[in-house]
């Protein structure tokens, strides 16, 4: 049964303002909890609206690697994820993920769950929540690592340029 879309575009217009003024706090303090902070309502709602069996998979996946990320974050855990598989990239679900410290691996391997929940989902209000979500990584992954970031978006680029060719 679809959720209720009353109140919805608010929630996520609410959500969409909460997650810009977080990133740019996150951002000015340099402070990878204060963005991670942010997300947590947007990923919570986004679990609440997803229905379908990949759909519902992938928000709780989300939500899984959100809370271990604030852990990593939090108890301050940094290990290179690179060097314990032995690769530098893996591919999840077709995209390709740039591995490296673990706290970096997280908002990566939240921006790759949304893009799944973009890509498999009917209901705008899931995209618009995901699209949230892959900003929020993104400036995530910035804060943590400038240069992991700078690889993501031109892995960003490639993957445009592809689907445009």
């Amino acid at each position: 049964m679809a959720k209720p879309t009353k109140h919805a575009s608010k929630i996520c217009l609410a959500l969409s303002a909460i997650a810009v003024v977080g990133i740019l706090a996150g951002l000015a303090t340099e402070s990878p909890m204060v963005i991670l902070l942010v997300l947590l309502p947007t990923v919570a709602y986004e679990v609440y609206r997803t229905e379908g069996p990949s759909t519902r998979w992938a928000s709780w996946a989300l939500a899984i690697v959100l809370v271990l990320e604030a852990l990593f974050i939090m108890l301050n855990v940094s290990f290179d994820v690179a060097s314990l598989l032995g690769y530098q990239s893996r591919y999840v679900a077709g995209y390709e993920v740039p591995l490296g410290d673990v706290k970096v691996v997280g908002p990566a391997i939240m921006a790759v769950l949304a893009l799944i929940l973009m890509t498999r989902t009917r209901g705008r209000y899931t995209k618009w929540l995901a699209v949230n979500i892959i900003v929020t990584s993104f400036a995530l992954i910035y804060v943590l690592d400038h240069t992991v970031f700078l690889r993501w978006v031109q892995l960003a680029v490639d993957v445009l340029a592809e689907r445009v060719n």
